[in-house]
């Protein structure tokens, strides 16, 4: 008989993070809901039975009353699930020191705080991480310094962790979404939708077209992914970067203009 796994999840309030719970929580699993607001959560946990522990990702003084409490729940930690994250728009010149630091803090230290309080029961019980990258960990848009840098970072992240605890057994693993249907990536719809005066959809569609599948993610693929990275299917997967872009990041930007020559 299969013992009943338990998975940690940072940002499970919404978007990747949320789809991630009800994926776990259909094949059984024992879940920690972690998260700013108290009231999302709780709605997950509504569908999943998970704990709700409501706090910053990024401190390391939550993490030290988040632990005891899973550990007393459940008494282990299987896997985790770095989703937390956040946005952080503006060239170098435009982003504050604060700014800075913000998204910093929400695309890397959330990552970074969560695997560090997680890996002693990780270790014990041969665990998989999977933190949540972007296609920005790869390549850089326009205007978004700070979040292209940390998301830069979270691969670093990945490899240095799953090089230095492979050999006790943890995989550790990056997703890297494209556009992906959340209601963070709706706000960042926003500036299109107000520009040409066109719908969400519509902005979705403007943001795809070069896609070769022309069209975002939804949050429910990004969690398959996800679920399989933290499975025994993938056993002898770490230190990757899963794209999971629908191909954007395949396509030679440089001559797009030739296409319908």
């Amino acid at each position: 008989m299969n013992e009943v796994k338990t998975y940690v999840i940072t940002g499970a309030g919404s978007g990747i993070g949320e789809a991630c719970a009800y994926r776990l929580a259909d094949e059984g699993a024992q879940l920690v809901l972690i998260g700013r607001r108290r009231e999302p959560l709780e709605e997950v946990a509504a569908r999943t039975g998970g704990l709700v522990l409501t706090g910053n990702a990024a401190s390391s003084a939550d993490w030290e009353m988040f632990i005891p409490r899973i550990i007393e729940r459940f008494g282990r930690i299987d896997g985790l699930v770095a989703s937390a994250g956040g946005l952080g728009q503006g060239t170098a010149l435009e982003t504050s020191d604060i700014r800075w630091q913000q998204a910093m803090q929400s695309n890397l230290d959330t990552a970074f705080y969560s695997v560090r309080a997680c890996l002693p029961s990780l270790i014990e019980q041969l665990g998989a991480v999977v933190l949540l990258g972007s296609i920005a960990s790869l390549a850089a848009g326009a205007g978004v310094c700070s979040y292209t840098t940390a998301k830069h970072a979270l691969i670093g992240l990945t490899r240095s962790l799953a090089k230095d605890y492979g050999p006790a057994g943890v995989r550790v693993n990056a997703v890297c979404p494209g556009w992906v249907k959340t209601p963070m990536a709706d706000e960042e719809m926003q500036p299109l939708m107000q520009h040409y005066g066109e719908s969400l959809e519509a902005a979705y569609d403007r943001v795809t077209r070069d896609v070769p599948l022309r069209r975002p993610a939804t949050a429910v693929e990004i969690a398959e992914v996800c679920r399989f990275l933290l499975s025994p299917e993938a056993s002898i997967i770490t230190g990757a970067s899963i794209v999971a872009d629908g191909g954007s990041s395949i396509v030679d930007v440089p001559t797009l203009a030739y296409e319908h020559l």
